[in-house]
């Protein structure tokens, strides 16, 4: 079994800052890529950002310049830092990864997504 638990959501005004965390837990050999995923009401799931396991960063057009995402390996954790949120960006932030697990030595492909964190962007 793995788990992801995100944190860090919250309230916060136009223009503000936030910084989401996700740690990955359980009979985990190794983890690839990780990433943030949004879903804003009646909206799609959107990606938001991934990184690779060698720390190769993607972004969608939306946040670029605006969101940092960044992992710890050593304490298999993936942060998003969010600057200069608009009302848009208001969404449940999810957290993925692609998971090695191993298990009775047996090893298992696996995703993971976390249960969510809101963020909201109002004044």
């Amino acid at each position: 079994q793995v788990q992801l638990v995100e944190s860090g959501g919250g309230l916060v005004q136009p223009g503000g800052s936030l910084r989401l965390s996700c740690a990955a837990s359980g009979s985990i050999f190794s983890i690839r890529g990780m990433g943030w995923y949004r879903q804003a009401p009646g909206q799609q799931r959107e990606l938001v950002a991934t990184i690779s396991s060698a720390g190769s960063t993607n972004y969608a057009d939306s946040v670029k310049g605006r969101f940092t995402i960044s992992r710890d390996n050593a304490k298999n954790t993936v942060y998003l830092q969010m600057n200069s949120l608009k009302p848009e960006d208001t969404a449940v932030y999810y957290c993925n990864a692609g998971v090695v697990s191993r298990e009775g030595g047996f090893y298992r492909n696996l995703g993971v997504w976390g249960q969510g964190t809101l963020v909201t962007v109002s004044s």
